[in-house]
């Protein structure tokens, strides 16, 4: 059967529970943490942790008005209790010595196969990324293209609940939900340079089931990037900018098979962006993006407020034409307005070989407006 994308009121999200009492709560200071913002305290972390994984009350505390400073450090489950949280009020904040991420360079703080779990508070994560950026190959061309930490991750976590965080100045990208089920990530706040390269605000891959709401995001690259494996995804009322706009993609680099679907990005502001809402595949792959929505968006000075590109190409030599490609198909633009900063608004760069299909627009107004 075939699907039809539809035009939906997304209100899909209920309220988050009320914070825990400070009964059964593991402090990480009782482990031995400083928050000096000199100390190394990933040791304690790892124990506070390790304590509050094998408790029937698991409550885990970032106290407030500290720094912590934190090597790379993974909080591996299952834990013993139904439900996990872990409050951070204070900042943990990443150590910028390369050489401490020599067993992985690509993740900072790791949460790994935990079930139920929330992590809230007003606290900040903070990925020191500025020596990272300075030796991007994107910085510097001298410099090989190699990748750098994500600041934190959150790997096969289902029924999973983040709330209130800031975080700012990711190594690469700031949050990354991998291989998980029935995400809600919300009030979040993401912050790191214009410049910084690489440095997605949320990614979303290999997950279903996750919301994106009442969120800020401010970075060098895509404010929300969602790839391949990714469905039944809701992005609400989200500000982007500075940032390369939210993306469908990249899907199908170096050949590959790549399937996103039933996508909806519903109330959104876009200021300043290199990007808007935008689709981009590599020639070469195959597979799918479908049933994607797009609606009560806008627009404030935005490049390219509305693109397609099924030939997507990141690298200095051109691309090679190719007889395959991912398949675009059942896209809804609606209720989209605002200023363009490009007098190209809309651009559609379709496969030659396997068009876009089923795109429907309405109720566009978007203006060039020229600097």
């Amino acid at each position: 059967m075939e699907y039809e994308a539809e035009i939906v009121d997304s209100t899909r999200y209920d309220q988050l529970g009320t914070p825990a009492t400070s009964l059964g709560e593991v402090n990480v200071d009782d482990f031995g943490a400083k928050g000096d913002g000199v100390t190394d305290d990933t040791e304690a972390f790892k124990t506070a942790w390790e304590e509050t994984c094998s408790s029937n009350t698991a409550v885990l505390v970032v106290p407030q008005n500290k720094k912590y400073h934190v090597k790379p450090i993974t909080f591996s489950g299952p834990c013993k209790s139904d439900s996990v949280k872990l409050k951070i009020l204070g900042t943990i904040k990443a150590s910028e010595d390369p050489s401490d991420y020599a067993k992985d360079r690509s993740r900072w703080l790791l949460f790994y196969n935990i079930k139920n779990f929330q992590v809230e508070g007003q606290g900040t994560i903070d990925g020191n990324g500025k020596i990272w950026w300075k030796n991007s190959c994107k910085i510097n061309i001298t410099q090989p293209c190699t990748n750098a930490p994500t600041a934190v991750s959150f790997v096969q976590c289902d029924n999973l609940k983040v709330y209130g965080l800031n975080v700012q100045d990711a190594q690469q990208m700031h949050v990354s939900f991998e291989e998980s089920m029935n995400v809600q990530a919300s009030n979040i706040m993401v912050t790191s340079s214009e410049e910084s390269p690489n440095t997605d605000g949320i990614h979303v891959t290999r997950s279903e089931n996750v919301q994106i709401i009442k969120t800020v995001i401010k970075t060098g690259d895509d404010c929300i990037s969602i790839v391949n494996g990714s469905t039944n995804i809701e992005a609400i009322d989200v500000t982007c900018g500075p940032g390369h706009g939210i993306s469908i993609g990249s899907l199908g680099k170096g050949k590959s098979e790549a399937r996103v679907s039933n996508v909806m990005v519903n109330t959104a502001k876009l200021i300043g962006t290199t990007n808007g809402v935008r689709i981009k595949t590599w020639q070469g792959g195959s597979g799918y993006a479908e049933n994607i929505v797009f609606q009560d968006i806008k627009m404030e000075n935005v490049s390219n407020p509305i693109i397609i590109d099924q030939n997507y190409c990141d690298q200095e030599t051109p691309c090679n034409e190719q007889n395959s490609a991912v398949q675009i198909r059942n896209i809804v633009y609606k209720n989209i307005t605002g200023t363009s900063a490009t007098k190209m608004t809309i651009i559609f760069n379709c496969s030659k070989t396997l068009p876009c299909q089923g795109i429907v627009q309405k109720d566009i107004n978007l203006v060039y407006k020229e600097n």
